[in-house]
């Protein structure tokens, strides 16, 4: 045998040796987030508008097969259902529901009271001056009643109150709060409940791992229930960056809610790839700051590095997760892929960020491969 036919027989022999192989770890997983979850908690999702509408249909389809849970990232909120008094648009929001009761989700409706993203009408008089305790009590109920009883029996969890606490475990001195008086957290779910006797009803904030932060809201809730109100879980919202090394925290905060009898929801999960410009990290909507090239390194593409990064950091969160799984019931991360997310211009506009698993061609990234592993190992 002459080397060169050696050398083909070689080259094939090697070819077909390699085509056995086992698929390598990079490789994106076929499974369904929500199918491979089923025995741990829910997997939920924010839907934008055009999603709602059934205009993002690539979206749509990776609603479809990975999640069972929905949640409206804008829609539901007063400023979209009610921008004047007495006239409401559930446009959008009947969009929504009718797209998660199609596909059998369970539908969460976020957020009745909060301080942001409220119409200025609901605070004032027609001379623009604060109204009365009374009258923002009656606008409050007839807000709730109305949403909640249109939805009722089909969307199935409230956010009933959003971010009503400080970094220091104080109640935020909101419109609300000066107007009528801490009492407007009881009265939001009294009229919850009013309006719909079967929903769960939930507290959601951010940094929530924060002990301080943490304390406020237990001392919250065991006020709420002191008084004879039902308050099901804590929103703890995930709005994390690399290097935050807050799973000891976290842990600390599914714990403490458990040792109360709530169940902790994982909400509006997302993981920045970028720099935060400054060192006191929260979500608080109104912190805005300048855009530089320093804090938008990643215009084009992330590097596989920093996806890797991003794989482990996920890895990170979910093992806690898992681990906790009778004490967590949904994990929801706050947008479909990378396009939609707020990360893209909060706290920065106009900036580049990849914080799911699926990026702007919703397509899986590595991140979404190494959930998945975690899910099917157990």
């Amino acid at each position: 045998m002459n080397k060169t036919i050696q050398s083909i027989i070689l080259l094939v022999c090697a070819i077909l040796v390699a085509s056995c192989q086992p698929v390598p770890d990079q490789t994106i997983s076929e499974a369904g987030l929500a199918e491979v979850y089923a025995d741990h908690f829910l997997i939920g999702t924010a839907l934008n508008s055009l999603q709602a509408e059934g205009k993002d249909t690539a979206a749509l389809k990776l609603v479809s097969k990975h999640f069972n849970s929905i949640v409206a990232e804008n829609c539901m909120k007063s400023e979209v259902l009610q921008p004047k008094e007495g006239v409401f648009d559930f446009t959008l929001s009947d969009q929504l529901v009718e797209l998660g009761t199609a596909q059998k989700a369970f539908i969460v409706g976020h957020t009745l009271v909060w301080h942001s993203q409220t119409p200025d009408w609901i605070f004032v008089n027609e001379n623009a001056e604060a109204v009365v305790r009374d009258t923002l009590i009656q606008r409050m109920k007839t807000h709730i009643q109305t949403v909640v009883g249109r939805y009722k029996g089909r969307v199935h969890g409230w956010d009933v109150l959003n971010e009503a606490l400080n970094e220091d475990g104080s109640l935020r001195e909101s419109k609300w709060y000066t107007i009528i008086g801490p009492e407007y957290i009881e009265l939001a779910f009294q009229y919850t409940h009013e309006a719909d006797p079967e929903a769960e009803l939930y507290y959601n904030d951010y940094n929530m791992y924060k002990p301080e932060k943490r304390d406020g809201a237990l001392r919250m809730i065991k006020n709420l229930r002191a008084k004879g109100l039902k308050v099901h879980a804590i929103g703890m919202q995930a709005h994390y960056g690399l290097g935050m090394d807050v799973f000891n925290d976290i842990e600390a905060s599914i714990q403490a809610f458990s040792a109360e009898g709530l169940q902790t929801m994982i909400t509006e999960l997302d993981v920045s790839v970028l720099p935060f410009p400054t060192e006191e990290i929260t979500a608080e909507i109104s912190q805005t700051y300048a855009n530089k090239a320093e804090f938008n390194p990643y215009l084009q593409t992330l590097p596989d590095s920093i996806q890797n990064e991003l794989a482990n950091y996920y890895s990170q969160l979910f093992k806690l997760y898992i681990k906790h799984g009778d004490k967590v019931s949904r994990v929801t991360f706050w947008g479909v892929n990378d396009s939609q997310s707020w990360r893209n211009y909060w706290p920065i506009a106009g900036r580049t960020d990849y914080p799911l698993l699926f990026d702007r061609h919703s397509d899986a990234k590595p991140a979404f491969n190494a959930v998945i592993k975690l899910a099917q190992a157990e």
